[in-house]
């Protein structure tokens, strides 16, 4: 392999051998296998980051088939954005579930993460509508068998809820996408945005994609899968979900509105997913300010983020388009962060209560530094990546004269602030007497530091990938 289809193609092989060869080894050599397999990866995405940021978008025609018969992979500035988000996110969940899972399922784990790795960096590069649908299987399916890694009942009826939604959200995808080469004879990504005409089929197409991706991502009202799964998986998993492989769903419906039917779709429909997002940020919000369990508190933020993501549709211009996807990267650190932090805090004590939380900051400075860090960039305060995604999309909605969007950030921070602190505020209380907190290892308390850090850092030198995002994306 030489050139472009090597950059491109080795993000997609190095985790998927490493995979294969991390179940073909023994106990003991899982860890090295899964280790200098994200170290490869990492390498690789790097340097075709590198490559997109210098010479521009690449573009590959897979087995030398071009369109409309061949799959082609494309790589642009949003596809390696998001390729660099799941391999260091994901690297540094990995690194903490480590010391959470058993023996047995760290063997399993591991080679399940870097499958799911594979079908992630496969799924940006997709350029044709049903390769989408192929690698977004192989993440949900990957997904679910992370999710019920521990074999307990939790985990399997978290698993079994989660598939039971993601199959339907599935076929509705597929039904609209084979709409779509019914009538036009297409599912290369950029044919169709030259073929879609306005009429009913165009319609019901883009009514089944967008439910089909919506059941996934999720969207309210549609999101009532996700607690109680958040709820049953084991943290690492969860985090994971939260921060990253919801996030493909969402990507997949992110190219198909706004590079195929926004030339056919009216304004009225962007307002109506921007309707529900706005009430995805106001009810998820209000319902992690009533939660009593700390993992539930942060699993139905989630909802409320998932729900800024949304405000891009109705407003649709550029600026709009980069706050989203910021607010995508910068939410999956700032969450993972999060998660991670509550698995640790349920490690040392053993339950996840928010009142359990009473003066482990004493004991646990890393962890709750990690957990501010990555409120903070949910809350959207300065300099973090989530001020930044505000920020754009603040600006695109005095743009387009829409300023009731503004509105929806401005209430939907003030919220965020309320069940950041609700967490925040008793962990500097004294800590109660006869309450044992156990040691956990310093690499735990680290792994969700660096996470928060990332947010962080997106903050304060926004330009890389902000400049990255302009490379290759449609007008």
């Amino acid at each position: 392999m030489t050139g472009a289809w090597a950059l491109m193609a080795w993000p997609v092989i190095l985790p998927l051998l490493g995979a294969v060869l991390a179940l073909l080894v023994g106990r003991g050599g899982v860890r090295i296998v899964a280790g200098v397999a994200s170290v490869a990866t990492l390498a690789a995405v790097a340097m075709l980051a590198w490559e997109v940021a210098t010479v521009g978008a690449l573009h590959q025609d897979i087995g030398g088939w071009g369109a409309p018969l061949g799959i082609a992979w494309r790589a642009d500035g949003l596809a390696v954005l998001m390729m660099l988000t799941v391999g260091l996110v994901g690297s540094l969940i990995s690194v903490n579930a480590l010391d959470h899972l058993g023996s047995r399922e760290d063997r399993e784990y591991l080679p399940l993460w870097l499958f799911v790795w594979c079908a992630l960096n496969a799924l940006v590069m997709s350029a044709d509508a049903f390769n989408l649908y192929v690698t977004l299987e192989l993440t949900t399916l990957g997904a679910v068998a992370l999710i019920v890694v521990r074999r307990d009942l939790p985990g399997l009826e978290a698993g079994l809820r989660y598939l039971l939604f993601a199959l339907p959200g599935s076929l509705c995808y597929l039904l609209g996408i084979t709409l779509l080469y019914g009538a036009y004879a297409a599912l290369d990504m950029g044919l169709l945005a030259q073929r879609v005409q306005p009429g009913p089929v165009t319609w019901m197409a883009a009514a089944l994609v967008t439910v089909g991706l919506c059941l996934k991502t999720p969207l309210f009202p549609l999101h009532v899968w996700l607690p109680p799964t958040y709820g049953g998986a084991p943290t690492p998993v969860t985090a994971l979900l939260s921060a990253l492989i919801s996030k493909g769903s969402y990507y997949v419906l992110f190219r198909m509105w706004l590079e195929v039917f926004a030339p056919v779709l009216d304004a009225e429909v962007g307002q109506f997913l921007g309707v529900l997002g706005a009430a995805a940020v106001l009810w998820g919000s209000l319902l992690a300010l009533s939660q009593s369990k700390l993992k539930q508190v942060v699993a139905y933020s989630s909802v409320a983020q998932i729900g800024y993501m949304f405000l891009v549709f109705p407003m649709a211009t550029s600026g709009a388009r980069s706050g989203a996807i910021y607010l995508v990267v910068s939410h999956a650190a700032a969450k993972a962060s999060m998660f991670v932090a509550v698995g640790n805090i349920h490690q040392a004590v053993g339950i996840t209560e928010l009142g359990s939380v009473q003066g482990l900051a004493y004991r646990m400075p890393f962890t709750f530094l990690a957990m501010a860090l990555g409120g903070i960039s949910l809350i959207g305060i300065p300099p973090s990546g989530g001020f930044i995604a505000k920020w754009y999309l603040l600006n695109a909605a005095i743009q387009t004269h829409q300023w009731w969007w503004g509105g929806v950030l401005l209430v939907g921070s003030l919220l965020a602030a309320a069940y950041v602190f609700r967490i925040l505020r008793g962990s500097f209380l004294p800590l109660p007497p006869g309450v044992e907190v156990r040691s956990i290892p310093l690499g735990n308390e680290l792994a969700p530091l660096a996470l928060a850090l990332i947010a962080l850092v997106l903050g304060l030198v926004p330009w890389f990938p902000l400049d990255l995002l302009a490379v290759g994306a449609a007008r």
